[in-house]
């Protein structure tokens, strides 16, 4: 059974702050929420900060509330600095006030950092994650998975008075709101995937062998499209082979950590920007800066690279599917590039990402809970529409339409026209689409 729509009370009061931008009413949120929602309460149980930013239109102060789930794991919430910024906000202010999540981990919510202070009593001895050991490091980071992320929210909704919410996730946020209408459907107004229907059970083995494939094929029409760029890519490898490859802070770059590369080919003028890089002369301080900004891992979200697998475990452990599943073709050719496909070196590789490697590897071996309820989602009686992208390079289409037919019904949009990043790519237009599919207006 989904949960009821009033969540607990929050465990502290709202604080709110307003302020304006040009063509925007902003309240600034801030809520205390435990670490660990499945502890005992308590005002001496370790909170975390959330913090979430609401934006309406002038005169639209009071419509009803649009939640926005950010792709990622491990992603704060975009920040605006107009009505079109990011730009689908225009067509969403015009119905809703939307508000901006800082999921856990992330952005002005308590942060996820080696050197960032822990909340009080989070992990006994220490005061930050560098202080503390791999184990209780791995324990910690636990706690920032989808169902955290919804037991947040909730939270969060009930502070702000509302008794339901329409909710829409990108990516990622599309796994979040999965798991929302696997646990409190009935606080969903209407929920809105794009690019974001994973898949159910314990099935991460499924999901990496197809985005393998598809980036294979993505890698070859990229070289057929440039063919001098392969032989800048091989160029490119031995300069990694050798430890002549470094970004302009000087860290090194290795083979798979340069591997990489390819997720620039998941998002539309992705050809064009490796393109772009390549073309620089690997010892130039452009190229060497460009490379360190075109990487999809960093330090800068340290919950990217290490829970990046297991925000995909729906049961079992991962135990680094990426890497297990990688075709030998791959293992054999470094110009077949990878998309989000994290391994063990790429961690190890990145001296920003290297102190979390002993962490990741517990990670990898949990056994983590099930994050989905497949007969709840066949109960959730709010309209659901999902952008599915037909040649979508991280979340695959095949498995997203399975995904999808367990709920009662889902309004599918399967298109050609926009890539992984479609929502923010095509301006209104795919947030224009899906909410004409929830509102009946448009079907398909």
């Amino acid at each position: 059974m989904t949960s009821p729509a009033a969540a607990p009370a929050p465990s502290s009061t709202l604080s709110s702050t307003p302020w304006s931008a040009p063509g925007l009413r902003i309240t600034d949120h801030v809520l205390e929420v435990p670490l660990d929602h499945g502890a005992a309460a308590g005002p001496s149980a370790p909170h975390l900060s959330l913090f979430a930013r609401e934006l309406a239109a002038p005169g639209g102060e009071d419509r009803p509330f649009l939640l926005y789930l950010q792709g990622g794991p491990g992603f704060e919430a975009p920040r605006s600095d107009g009505p079109s910024s990011p730009p689908w906000l225009a067509r969403a202010l015009r119905d809703f006030r939307v508000i901006m999540l800082d999921q856990r981990g992330t952005g002005r919510s308590t942060p996820v950092g080696l050197d960032s202070a822990l909340p009080e009593g989070a992990i006994p001895g220490a005061s930050t994650l560098r202080e503390a050991t791999p184990a209780q490091q791995a324990d910690y980071l636990a706690l920032f998975r989808a169902d955290s992320i919804v037991a947040d929210a909730e939270l969060l909704r009930v502070a702000l008075g509302a008794e339901t919410w329409t909710v829409l996730g990108q990516s990622f946020g599309g796994f979040t709101t999965l798991r929302y209408l696997s646990v409190a459907s009935r606080s969903v107004a209407a929920a809105m995937f794009t690019g974001g229907l994973p898949v159910l059970g314990p099935r991460i083995d499924e999901a990496y062998a197809l985005t393998w494939d598809g980036m294979i094929a993505r890698s070859e029409r990229h070289w057929s499209r440039f063919p001098g760029d392969r032989e800048r890519m091989r160029a490119l490898v031995d300069l990694a082979r050798s430890g002549d490859l470094s970004t302009a802070d000087g860290a090194p770059v290795g083979t798979e950590r340069l591997r990489r590369l390819g997720h620039l080919l998941g998002a539309s003028g992705g050809q064009e920007k490796l393109h772009h890089l390549l073309e620089l002369d690997p010892r130039s301080p452009a190229f060497r800066a460009d490379l360190a900004g075109a990487l999809p891992f960093s330090g800068r979200n340290p919950i990217y690279a290490v829970l990046h697998e297991s925000c995909w475990a729906d049961g079992g452990a991962t135990r680094w599917a990426a890497q297990r599943t990688m075709p030998d073709a791959v293992r054999e050719d470094p110009t077949l590039l990878a998309g989000e496909h994290m391994h063990r070196e790429a961690i190890a590789e990145d001296p920003q990402l290297a102190p979390w490697a002993e962490a990741a590897e517990l990670l990898a071996a949990r056994e983590w809970p099930a994050l989905y309820d497949p007969a709840a989602l066949a109960e959730a009686t709010c309209p659901v529409a999902a952008a599915v992208y037909y040649d979508d390079a991280y979340v695959p289409r095949e498995l997203s339409l399975e995904t999808a037919s367990h709920l009662r019904d889902p309004r599918l949009w399967i298109t050609s026209e926009f890539e992984h990043n479609g929502l923010r790519a095509s301006g209104e237009g795919v947030l224009d689409h899906l909410l004409g599919l929830v509102t009946g207006e448009r079907r398909g």
